[in-house]
Parts: structure tokens; C-alpha cells; sequence
């Protein structure tokens, strides 16, 4: 109990000489608080209308009749698509493309009505930058539909003529009915898709960086062997006191960023919540245990807080959240397992976006609770380095 109660009172001081130093120190207050806060805003209120709208698009119109000035006011009436410019050739419309004046353009070929009228299939064309792939994607959308609602509009009109009736000509023009919904996010909000990686991802970034940049200043600036003190020489000791406080303080950042989120601007998390707080908890520990694993790896400053923000960055593409992993080279598919953001997204989606329970996920929680594990593995090299290693600048 004596021994409980020595060990208690040393992990109070360490803490309290973390607090110190966190409050003197502005890298600290900036990498944990500030900028965090500003990602979290930033990336949440950059797409705060759900999805891009009033997208430019262009038109050539070389048949100019009242069927083909229909069919334009119909694709400005998108919510998505703004007309916004007429050309009189594809060549001009191609260098507003490439101008960036415009993210695509249709083209309605001289003729267009009379074929359709006269059903010889009249061909008109859409053209579309991927280079910005959503405006791309959804620009090529709204084309596709308003030519094929044109083509449907002149086909009813003409069954009407010979006296059929609504349900009938429905049946002939669309015989297969479609009902299709888009599951977990019907909105289509893309909020809920990017910030929903892109931020935790950043955050897991900053809790890479300041874990091994706090353990790696105490060899830096000559405070190693007084910080091994004051845990009595015992490295359990010394690290959980100094990563107490960061653990509370990015753990309170990820939970204020959960509330925002999934309080506030009500993005679907049909997981409850219990299962985003114990995400959050898994998240800030295997990030943490990661951090004090690669500087046990290589204990110097400047090394291993580059691997750390490596890995982050690499975390951002092999995570899966924007190209399927099983679509990538099979070295990348196996490098991912090894990536904590990767695990992060699999339980973000299968268990809170999704509602599935916990057990579809327990690969990617045991393999977050093994990076968090994973200073056992270094711990002896992180202690002989702060006892007997001398910084080199």
C-alpha cells in the first residue's frame, strides 16, 4: 500500500511538471489546442451546404429550337448546374474548360430536333473535367439525366398524340421502375463523408507529433535524467506521467470534435453513442502508444518525428476513405494493416455509421489496442537512451 501510494504521488508530480511545461511552452498549446480547433472548424464548415451547388456548366447549342432551349432551362433548373455561358463552337467551349471557367459543357449538334422528332436517334455530346472529381461527377449526372428526360419528354408527347393513356405511356417509357436509395447518408451530404476521416486524421497527425517531440525535448534540452528522478529511475512511471495530461487533453479535443459533429450538425451515427466515445478512447491511445514506439524505435527528435508524420500522411491514402484498399497494389493492401487511421475509418464505418455491433470490427480493435500496447516492446530503449544517450544537435 506504501509502495501504491509512492507511485501515485510520483505520477501527481509528473503530471504537474507536464502541466507546467505544456502551459510554457506554445508548440503545446498550438499543436493540441489551437490548431486542431481551426482544422475541426475549417474542414466542417468548408462544405457546410452538404454538397457543391451551382456548378458552371456551358452550352452549344447549334440547333437553337424550342425543344433544345427547354432542355437548357431544365439543366440550369438543377440544383447542382449553373448555365453558365453559351459557345459557339466546341472548341471554344474546350478552352473555358481549360480555363477553369467551367467544369463541363453540352453539345446539341444542328439537326438534333428533327431526328428526334422523326426518331433517327439524333447524338448529342457532354464533356466533362475530372480533374476536380466532384463538380466532374455530378456534372456528368445532371447531363446524362436532362438529355435522357428530353428524349422521354418528345416519346410521351408523341404516344399521347395517338391517344394512350398516362399509366400506359409510363409503362412503354420506363418499364422497369427504379427505387433507389443511397444508405446511411440519403442527403448525399459530402460533409459527412470528408470530415468524417479528414479530421480525426489530422488529429491523429498532431497526437503523433507531440507525443515524440514531448519525450524527445526531455533528451534535447538536458531534462532527461531529472525527469527519470522524479519517477523514482522507473520508465513506466515517467512516461505515464508525462502523457497523462496530453492523453486528457487531445482526448477532450476528440470528444468536443464527436459532439460537434454528431450532436450539432447531426451527422448520421446510428452506433450510439457509447460506441463513438469508446472510438475516441481507442483512437487517442494507439495514436499516443504509436508515437512512443517509433521514438523508442529511434531515439532522436528530428527522426522520429518524421517517421511519425509519415505514417500520418500515408494513413490519409491508405485508409481506404476515398479508393478502396482492395483496389490498390497488394503491397499498399498490406502496408494499411499497419497504418492506425486505417483501423480508425474500418470501426468509424462499420460500427457508427453503419450501427453494426462491435464484433464485425474486432480485427481493427485488436489491432488498435496493439498500437497502443506497443511501447512495451521499447520501453528499455527509451530508458537506457534517457540515461545514457547525450543529444547531438
Amino acid at each position: 500500500m506504501k509502495k501504491l501510494l509512492i507511485y501515485i504521488r510520483r505520477l501527481v508530480n509528473l503530471s504537474a511538471r507536464e502541466v507546467g511545461l505544456i502551459i510554457h511552452n506554445p508548440i503545446y498549446i498550438c499543436c493540441m489546442v489551437v490548431f486542431p480547433l481551426v482544422v475541426i472548424f475549417f474542414f466542417t464548415s468548408l462544405m457546410n451546404e452538404g454538397q457543391p451547388e451551382d456548378l458552371p456548366c456551358g452550352v452549344v447549342d447549334n440547333d437553337n429550337t424550342s425543344i433544345t432551349r427547354a432542355m437548357i432551362r431544365q439543366l440550369d433548373a438543377f440544383q447542382s448546374t449553373h448555365v453558365a455561358g453559351h459557345y459557339n463552337s466546341v472548341a471554344e467551349a474546350r478552352k473555358a474548360i481549360q480555363r477553369n471557367e467551367i467544369y463541363a459543357f453540352l453539345y446539341i449538334p444542328d439537326g438534333t430536333t428533327a431526328r428526334l422528332i422523326s426518331k433517327r436517334q439524333p447524338k448529342m455530346s457532354f464533356y466533362y473535367s475530372n480533374v476536380t472529381l466532384v463538380a466532374g461527377g455530378m456534372l456528368f449526372k445532371d447531363l446524362k439525366t436532362v438529355t435522357t428526360l428530353s428524349s422521354a419528354a418528345v416519346g410521351a408527347a408523341k404516344l399521347q398524340m395517338l391517344g394512350k393513356t398516362p399509366k400506359e405511356i409510363k409503362e412503354f417509357i420506363q418499364p422497369i421502375a427504379l427505387d433507389v436509395h443511397m444508405v446511411g447518408n440519403p442527403w448525399m451530404n459530402y460533409n459527412v463523408y470528408l470530415s468524417s476521416i479528414m479530421v480525426p486524421g489530422i488529429l491523429v497527425l498532431f497526437m503523433f507529433l507531440i507525443t515524440a517531440y514531448s519525450i524527445g525535448t526531455e533528451l534535447k534540452f538536458g531534462r532527461a535524467h531529472k525527469w527519470m528522478s522524479m519517477a523514482g529511475n522507473n520508465i513506466f512511471i515517467a512516461l505515464t506521467g508525462k502523457l497523462l495530461p496530453q492523453t486528457l487533453v487531445f482526448l477532450t479535443i476528440f470528444l468536443g470534435y464527436e459532439w460537434y459533429v454528431y450532436g450539432y450538425l447531426n451527422f448520421p451515427h446510428p452506433g450510439g453513442i457509447l460506441m463513438i466515445i469508446f472510438l475516441a478512447v481507442l483512437t487517442v491511445l494507439s495514436s499516443q502508444g504509436f508515437g512512443v514506439f517509433v521514438f523508442g524505435l529511434m531515439p532522436s527528435l528530428r527522426m522520429s518525428m518524421s517517421v511519425c508524420s509519415l505514417w500520418a500522411v500515408v494513413g490519409f491514402s491508405a485508409c481506404g476513405a476515398t479508393f478502396p484498399l482492395f483496389a490498390m497494389d497488394g503491397m499498399i493492401e498490406a502496408l494499411a494493416q499497419i497504418v492506425p487511421l486505417r483501423h480508425y475509418y474500418m470501426i468509424y464505418q462499420i460500427c457508427v455509421f453503419n450501427g453494426y455491433p462491435l464484433i464485425d470490427a474486432w480485427v481493427n480493435v485488436v489491432a488498435l489496442v496493439a498500437f497502443a500496447t506497443l511501447p512495451i516492446l521499447v520501453i528499455r530503449n527509451i530508458k537506457r537512451a534517457m540515461v545514457e544517450y547525450v543529444y547531438i544537435p
